[in-house]
């Protein structure tokens, strides 16, 4: 009976090792209670003991990470963008992968990160050395799968756990190096169903109108004292309903079927006496810098509701705005250093700055993280 139950064992080692050979894709198409998938899984997956400061998870956690890196390696091989998921979202395959990568910073940055140059590929230093001179507030904008885990692997509950251990623990590695990070997942996850929808697009990879909303809020909480004084404007806002085609679309393979344009719910901001949007405002206390988290819905996809004027809408008055559509890591840092080294007195006006962009980011970015000057 021993001998039968190693001759399975072996054999099932050897059939998870030629579908590997064969790529990841193959996982995908087997019954998910099989021996050899596990098998697979097993092989795909990061190991549960990692490198450096090692990072326990729970055996739901392990089972979404495991799930999570077959569906990376296969779109990998498929160069495929975006990721179909459940009931109508995409997903985008770097959000995807960097769930999956394990604990990426530090001595285990360079192995995962997609950075071009190894001496980038750790977000740390560059995060920190950003700080100084400059009163900063970091929000990275959580994957769409660490909110609405069910709809990109429908079949693990994680009954209430975490879906990004790694990223929370990072987060506390900032803070211990002194950086003000504001963690949106606990707000998100407190408010994942709304009469406003869900808080990210499902076509897009954007956040939802509602969940860039919860964003603004949760900035003022946390920068209401540092501004206090400053004279308010009074704005007007106003829900309404707008249909986008969101970039996942485009993005997603031929064999993808094309998603319908989507329907959310966005807050329009406007100036209460004469109905004008808001444009940035140079010399605003607060500066807000980032990726095309901080345009959407102000610049593309819709107007008047974007980051900027949710903002201005719950601190009464209009901040300055430095946004890029590429990587939110470096080049938007060198797009502050060249705008203050055209107005020497640009950053002293400066009492606040918010830096969002997606997560994702610590380890997608191929510019990786380099040092700028912006502070000194």
């Amino acid at each position: 009976m021993k001998s039968t139950r190693i001759l399975a064992g072996v054999r099932g080692c050897w059939t998870a090792l030629a579908l590997l050979a064969h790529s990841a894709r193959e996982a995908l198409k087997l019954p998910r209670n099989s021996g050899s998938y596990a098998a697979i899984l097993t092989c795909l997956s990061i190991p549960k003991v990692f490198a450096g400061d090692s990072i326990p998870l729970s055996d739901l956690q392990q089972k979404f990470v495991n799930e999570l890196a077959v569906k990376s390696r296969s779109a990998e091989s498929e160069r495929a963008a975006v990721i179909a998921g459940a009931d109508g979202w995409f997903f985008l395959s770097s959000d995807i992968r960097f769930l999956s990568v394990g604990q990426f910073w530090g001595a285990d940055a360079a192995k995962v990160s997609r950075a071009h140059k190894p001496e980038s590929a750790d977000p740390i230093p560059a995060i920190v050395d950003s700080r100084r001179g400059i009163e900063l507030l970091l929000m990275p904008v959580p994957p769409k799968a660490a909110i609405y885990p069910e709809k990109i692997v429908p079949d693990v509950d994680l009954h209430g756990e975490t879906a990004a251990p790694f990223l929370a623990r990072f987060y506390d590695e900032l803070r211990g190096r002194g950086i003000d990070v504001v963690d949106l997942a606990p707000v998100f996850l407190q408010n994942r169903a709304s009469e406003h929808g869900p808080l990210f697009c499902k076509t897009d990879s954007h956040w939802s109108g509602f969940g860039c909303v919860l964003a603004a809020q949760t900035i003022k909480e946390k920068i209401r004292e540092k501004l206090a004084g400053q004279p308010r404007k009074n704005y007007a806002a106003e829900w309404k309903e707008t249909t986008i085609k969101g970039d996942l679309g485009d993005l997603a393979g031929p064999n993808t079927k094309k998603p319908e344009p989507e329907k959310i719910a966005v807050r329009t901001i406007s100036d209460k006496e004469t109905g004008a949007a808001i444009n940035p405002d140079p010399n605003s206390p607060l500066l807000i810098i980032g990726d095309s988290h901080t345009l959407v819905f102000h610049d593309f996809l819709a107007e008047k509701s974007g980051l900027l004027d949710q903002l201005a809408y719950e601190i009464g008055f209009a901040p300055d705005l430095i946004g890029t559509r590429g990587s939110g890591a470096t080049s938007v840092r060198v797009s502050l250093y060249r705008r203050a080294r055209k107005g020497p007195d640009y950053l002293a006006k400066k009492k606040v700055i918010v830096w969002c962009f997606a997560a994702r980011e610590f380890t997608e970015s191929d510019q990786g993280w380099d040092k700028v000057p912006v502070g000194q």
